[in-house]
């Protein structure tokens, strides 16, 4: 019986634990007799060399001929490394609260800060541990986001027991994929597969390097495919585009950003997870399919950031089973039936200037897109990370309960087809750090980021000088760096590519700036 993703989310988000703690020009093929090596410079020749290769291939297994592992294992585990990733002692400021403010603020000179004091605080040194899957003889290394997310210095060691530092090509926290690099050649990689391939009930090996304890081996079969899971990642973050094969090969803490082998030696997706209530295997495992890395990875590679395509719509998934909610299950049946479907993804809303304007329909149910059939909306998701803006892709609707083809140029986030480029908040050319007590007191203030330096960039080209005290960025209060970070990077994403910013001088002199971040 089927579970919907709020029915998960219920039960499952308890248990779902990261398997780790916090790449690219050469590829092996295997062929059926003996692999071979096909050497490019592009990712995308080597992908579209092994998928040809992938439909040559045949494999049979019967009850008289039991499916032997033991090849693909032994080719994939020195393909198969551990990293070990370190963030440096750092010191910070946090605000703490003060019990006695409340009651004695004005004596203690508090007033008006709410009962808190920002202070320095000397963060420890942190380690985190994973996995991660050579996918080139030149060093390139795929892994989960999550095993690097932060670090500050990244070691790499093979399973021949070299070690050697890489770095971070590129990350993408929607996937919780990430590319590094490790310098030399002639390092053993893991022939890419095709994940769409994959059958339920399947043989799968999940190949890891946990702990130093070199390349652990378990098997187990597919359990599922386009599984949404409501899942956390790391720091308690969710992973944005969620479409995960799930297993029973038993993968425990450190197998983050291994490899899920099928039992022709391929690597068919990276291992994200674990379900347990104990934090230990007990029988669920999500990786994250071959076919959303590939594109991942030749994005990240190519442009330091994936080039995301986006229908542009607001939709809700066709789920007649829900097994909570009696009411909302015969409402779902009776509008499914009212559509002429019994499966999909509705369209409930279209963006204005997006990818599906003019296009799409409310009330359109989405049933294919490309060559993909959509059953849910995961699967929809799986299907659009293979497609860039630009693309023209033919989607499959039911509308008026008959059924048609409709074909969408697909846009960015920002409702564009150009090249989105990996913007950090260098390009603001400015320096900050929270405003002092001293300051708050003088300007009464309760919160604020303060402009210590400005060189050649955005702020600098919008008018904005040295002390000016930021309140508030596109509408959202700002007490540290952080807060500001997390407003660009979605001002970045965003059609207008605006930071508006208000704030205060040190003079009392009230200030709003309009930031201009695109970069043509």
């Amino acid at each position: 019986m089927k579970q919907t993703t709020k029915n998960i989310l219920g039960v499952a988000a308890i248990g779902l634990f990261s398997a780790g703690i916090a790449g690219f020009t050469t590829y092996k093929v295997l062929d059926l007799e003996r692999p071979t090596t096909v050497a490019s410079s592009n990712f995308s020749d080597i992908f579209e060399q092994n998928d040809n290769c992938l439909r040559l291939a045949a494999y049979e297994a019967t009850d008289a001929q039991p499916v032997d592992l033991t090849a693909a294992a032994e080719s994939s585990v020195n393909a198969v490394v551990h990293i070990r990733a370190t963030q440096s002692s750092k010191v910070q400021e946090v605000e703490v609260r003060d019990p006695f403010a409340d009651i004695f603020g004005d004596f203690f000179g508090y007033r008006g800060q709410g009962g808190t004091q920002r202070r320095q605080v000397q963060t420890p040194e942190r380690r985190g541990y994973g996995s991660g899957v050579i996918i080139s003889k030149d060093g390139y290394i795929v892994t989960n986001n999550h095993v690097v997310e932060g670090a500050d210095e990244i070691t790499v060691k093979l399973n021949d027991d070299r070690e050697l530092q890489g770095r971070i090509i590129g990350t993408d926290a929607e996937t919780d994929l990430a590319l590094v690099k490790i310098e030399g050649d002639n390092f053993p990689t893991i022939p890419v597969g095709d994940s769409d391939a994959l059958k339920i009930g399947e043989w799968v090996l999940a190949v890891g390097n946990p702990f130093n304890l070199n390349s652990t081996v378990t098997a187990g079969i597919v359990s599922a495919k386009a599984r949404a899971i409501g899942s956390q990642t790391a720091n308690g973050q969710a992973a944005t585009i969620q479409s995960f094969i799930q297993t029973d090969a038993a993968i425990n803490s450190g197998n983050s950003g291994g490899a899920l082998v099928n039992a022709r030696g391929e690597l068919v997706g990276i291992n994200a997870m674990l379900y347990s209530p104990t934090g230990a295997y007990s029988g669920y495992g999500f990786a994250i399919p071959t076919s959303i890395m590939k594109k991942v990875v030749t994005d990240l590679k190519e442009h330091g950031v994936v080039q995301r395509a986006k229908l542009h719509i607001g939709c809700n998934e066709i789920i007649t089973d829900l097994q909570a909610d009696e009411k909302r299950t015969a409402e779902m049946k009776k509008r499914a039936e009212e559509l002429g479907v019994t499966e999909g993804v509705i369209v409930e809303s279209v963006e204005e200037g997006g990818s599906s304007e003019g296009i799409l329909e409310v009330n359109d149910v989405i049933i294919g897109l490309g060559n993909k059939k959509i059953h849910r909306f995961a699967d929809l998701q799986e299907a659009l990370q293979q497609y860039r803006p630009g693309d023209k892709v033919q989607v499959k609707i039911v509308r008026d309960k008959k059924q048609q083809t409709v074909t969408v140029e697909l846009k960015n986030e920002q409702g564009t087809t150009k090249v989105v480029k990996n913007a950090d908040m260098e390009i603001l050319g400015a320096a900050f750090k929270p405003v002092s007590d001293d300051t708050k007191r003088q300007l009464r203030l309760n919160y604020g980021l303060q402009v210590t330096g400005v060189t050649e960039g955005k702020m600098s080209d919008a008018g904005i000088r040295r002390g000016f005290i930021i309140l508030k960025a596109n509408g959202q209060m700002l007490k540290s760096e952080d807060d500001l970070k997390k407003v660009f990077e979605a001002a970045v994403k965003s059609p207008d590519q605006v930071l508006f910013l208000s704030g205060v001088f040190p003079s009392g002199k009230r200030g709003n700036f309009a930031v201009d971040l695109s970069q043509e």
